[in-house]
């Protein structure tokens, strides 16, 4: 009968493994917190989109001739999209001066995702010339 000793290499095996495991846990670390930066990056542009889809269907509405709704000055503008629910919290702003209107989405936190404003110039239509023939 033979016996053999080998605890040695196993020793070694062990040490080797343990270097293996601590260097991909180091490449690891990295990688799960550049998926986390991108995925705040992702959800701050589908709020983005979100905002102006919201803000470009209601600023259609408001150029049809909603606008006269609209008094002078700076004031908040409920909308009905129910997609609204899906942004952070903020509020939209519409503003009207003269022959200009603008519509803004401001989120409540000032250093997230931006503001997003679409500005239109429309006339009445009893100021506008008669067609030239």
């Amino acid at each position: 009968m033979v016996i053999c000793r080998s605890s040695g290499r196993a020793g070694w095996l062990v040490a080797e493994l343990m270097v293996a495991v601590s260097i991909i846990a180091i490449a690891m670390i990295p990688l799960a917190f550049s998926f986390r930066g991108e995925q705040k990056l992702a959800r701050a542009h589908y709020n983005q989109v979100v905002a102006m889809e919201i803000i470009d269907g209601e600023m259609e509405l408001l150029n049809a001739g909603q606008w006269r709704a609209c008094l002078e000055g700076e004031h908040e503008y409920k909308v009905t999209a129910h997609s609204a629910s899906n942004l952070p919290p903020g509020k939209f702003i519409v503003t009207r001066s003269n022959d200009w209107l603008r519509l803004d989405w401001r989120p409540a936190k000032r250093n997230t995702d931006g503001v997003i404003s679409r500005e239109v110039r429309f006339q009445s239509r009893r100021d506008t010339p008669p067609p030239k023939e």
